[in-house]
């Protein structure tokens, strides 16, 4: 089970896509709205409807196969302030536990410490966030340790690969490149 939280002002490519690869790959996904209300606003006017609400999961009671992040503005913002996703987080990078973000959701990991003595990348500007954190300048997608990092919107598809070869294999992420006509793949 693959945790992808959603708050109000997330980017919708950067959450669209990933999921939509994951699914391809038979990755079990559930759409997390931090908020009290499952139907979540995109940055862009877009809403999704969430599985779950946070109130309603665990992750000491059932630990998932990784926890991703979407970034855009206000959304990430939105859940550097959610406390318990804060804490889930925590205690996810304590366990090992894979966790992805893009653009700049990489800073919810940076203000947590969770990018301690990993490499990472976001989107441009929001660099010094990224505290303990050695700068892939000029990467678009990053795999570091159990963190997987991405610059932003226009490597969505790369960022939902990097997810597939890190939770099942490269040669199932190259089978959905190929099949979604994607060349190029670089992470």
């Amino acid at each position: 089970m693959v945790y992808v939280f959603l708050a109000n002002g997330f980017e919708e490519t950067e959450a669209i896509a990933p999921i939509d690869i994951m699914r391809r790959a038979g990755i079990d996904v559930e759409l997390i709205a931090i908020g009290d209300e499952l139907c979540v606003m995109g940055s862009h006017g877009m809403s999704i409807t969430a599985d779950k609400r946070i109130k309603d999961i665990c992750v000491m009671d059932r630990e998932p196969e990784m926890m991703v992040l979407p970034g855009g503005m206000p959304g990430t913002k939105n859940l550097l302030a959610c406390a318990p996703l804060c804490a889930m987080l925590t205690y996810a990078n304590g366990k090992d536990i894979p966790i992805a973000a893009i653009c700049a959701a990489p800073m919810v990991l940076g203000r947590l410490g969770i990018l301690d003595d990993k490499t990472a990348v976001c989107y441009p500007g929001f660099e010094k966030e990224l505290t303990g954190a050695k700068l892939a300048k000029f990467s678009k997608v990053v795999n570091s340790k159990n963190v997987i990092t991405a610059a932003g919107m226009g490597v969505a598809i790369p960022f939902g690969l990097a997810i597939v070869e890190k939770l099942r294999s490269k040669q199932e992420a190259d089978k959905i490149a190929k099949s979604i006509i994607y060349s190029n793949i670089t992470f």
